[in-house]
């Protein structure tokens, strides 16, 4: 019944920002933990930030201190703010639920293209 839906990629030079969004078609974040995962041409898929039901936040550390992820509940939003972006940061970006990713949510994702 769920649908994800990503939003707010774009083309950006590094040190610049974007604020990315997933809207669910239903509220799911109360029962499970979502997360942001990017995938790179030639890359695996990697988790970079996550938040719990709790509002614990996670992020893998080539992030930590530029990417911030938040949720407003009343939107079925969850959002990854995206500061200081730096080139390597180039890849789809898709959210889906943490730790098993269920596989009929992903969508389409967001492209992020960090270039001068």
């Amino acid at each position: 019944q769920v649908q994800l839906v990503e939003s707010g990629g774009g083309l950006v030079q590094p040190g610049g920002s974007l604020r990315l969004s997933c809207a669910a078609s239903r509220s799911i974040f109360t029962i499970n933990t979502m997360g942001w995962y990017r995938q790179a041409p030639g890359k695996e898929r990697e988790l970079v930030a996550d938040i719990t039901t709790g509002s614990i936040t996670n992020y893998v550390d080539s992030v930590k201190g530029r990417f911030t992820i938040f949720r407003i509940n009343a939107r079925n939003t969850v959002y990854l703010q995206m500061n200081s972006l730096k080139p390597e940061d180039t890849a789809v970006y898709y959210c889906n639920t943490v730790p098993l990713a269920i596989s009929a949510f992903w969508g389409q994702g967001t492209q992020v293209t960090v270039s001068s």
